[in-house]
């Protein structure tokens, strides 16, 4: 079986779940092919030493520059923040390394083209970290939909409700700084669910939106684990660069129409991933915080049972879930990480390109952009559409 040395630039958050899904394939996805943790890569030798040791990779750099050119390493999972994903990827591309990216793929739309440009002239294997679509529920409502059992989709309306910075005093970590992160909750949470809507409905037309900012500024930060933060002891604030709170209104290329929010500012829910489509024949809803879990109605239904029916997606009949454990035993967030990491392996074995790759990152960007730009304009904003080449 071929053998894949894997080379990760990033150990915080991404890097722990990344690491997490490298570790598992091979216990539960033995067809794939083998994985090794070759080399891992952080600038602070002291902290990428804890993370190796504790993730289980082989060895370390801290320059990502020697890692792209290393001939024991085929696959570079950036998992770094925003801001680097481009030189990295390019340097990678031009070093013939198969490329797995985080999202958002770039800072900009620019960006991002030369970056799926650059792949594609490599002719390399790249895939882009949209995880969400791969928790067995979600792939449950991609088939009631694309095997025609909702009929013609009318509506999605999705949104990605967090609390983590409601305190004033939570500090100015990167994700809150636009020359690292490229935006706030419309980037880091909104590019989820507008995945997810071309994912399940299909292509945008067309975007309105509106955003701000509730805590202009906030204390220096020392450093981020996680979602989590320390503040400095300067006393210093800084400003807060991105958005807090973004909410858009769609068109989509079918005829579909779609309502969209993303925010970091809505107590009591951590991770409120949720999206509902209602068709001509019936309607699915899902909630990540109950990830295992797909509502569905039909309206074929005997009207004395007619509701939305609760679908357990943990067992073999479903996507993945033969590979876990028995029925009713459920998998959590992690396990999305891995499905999607097995497909990327899938892919690379079978010479194809997986999905999502870096053209759904670029066609995320598009709406991400084209929201930005309605805000800033205050009106509809036009996306081109255009047939997938990969």
């Amino acid at each position: 079986m071929e053998e894949i040395r894997v080379g990760m630039v990033g150990y915080k958050f991404m890097g722990k779940a990344h690491s997490h899904a490298y570790h598992d394939i091979p216990l539960f996805f033995p067809e794939v092919p083998r994985l090794v943790k070759q080399v891992l890569c952080g600038r602070d030798i002291k902290d990428v030493t804890r993370a190796q040791k504790q993730f289980g990779w082989n060895e370390i750099e801290t320059d990502w520059r020697k890692l792209v050119e290393r001939e024991d390493v085929d696959l570079l999972d950036v998992s770094a923040p925003s801001n680097v994903h481009k030189e990295i990827v390019l340097a990678a591309a031009a070093n013939k390394k198969h490329i797995f990216c985080e999202k958002p793929l770039a800072l900009s739309l620019k960006d991002s083209k030369e970056m799926l440009d650059s792949v594609t002239k490599a002719g390399i294997t790249h895939m882009v970290g949209f995880n969400y679509r791969f928790a067995p529920a979600v792939k449950l409502a991609k088939s009631l939909i694309e095997s025609g059992r909702l009929g013609k989709i009318y509506h999605f309306r999705g949104l990605f409700l967090q609390d983590w910075i409601v305190d004033p005093a939570f500090p100015l970590v990167w994700r809150l700084q636009k020359e690292i992160a490229g935006s706030g909750s419309h980037g880091d949470l909104g590019a989820h669910v507008i995945d997810m809507a071309r994912y399940l409905v299909g292509e945008f037309s067309e975007v309105i939106g509106m955003s701000t900012t509730f805590i202009k500024k906030r204390p220096i930060a020392e450093g981020m684990i996680g979602l989590s933060g320390k503040c400095s002891n300067s006393g210093q604030y800084g400003e807060v660069t991105v958005d807090d709170a973004t909410a858009f209104l769609a068109k989509f290329a079918n005829g579909a129409i779609g309502t969209f929010e993303a925010t970091r500012f809505a107590p009591g829910h951590r991770c409120t991933n949720f999206f509902e489509i209602n068709g001509s024949l019936g309607s699915v809803r899902f909630d990540f915080e109950r990830m295992n879990e797909l509502e569905v109605y039909f309206i074929s239904d005997a009207a004395d049972v007619q509701g939305f029916r609760r679908v357990l997606a943990t067992d073999a009949a479903h996507a993945y879930s033969g590979h876990w454990w028995p029925a009713g035993h459920t998998i959590g967030y992690e396990h999305t990480m891995v499905h999607e990491i097995v497909e990327l392996l899938e892919a690379i074995g079978e010479g194809r390109q997986p999905i999502p790759n870096f053209y759904d990152g670029v066609k995320c960007q598009e709406v991400l952009e084209a929201v930005e730009i309605s805000v800033a304009e205050r009106q509809w904003v036009k996306i081109e559409h255009e047939e997938n080449q990969e």
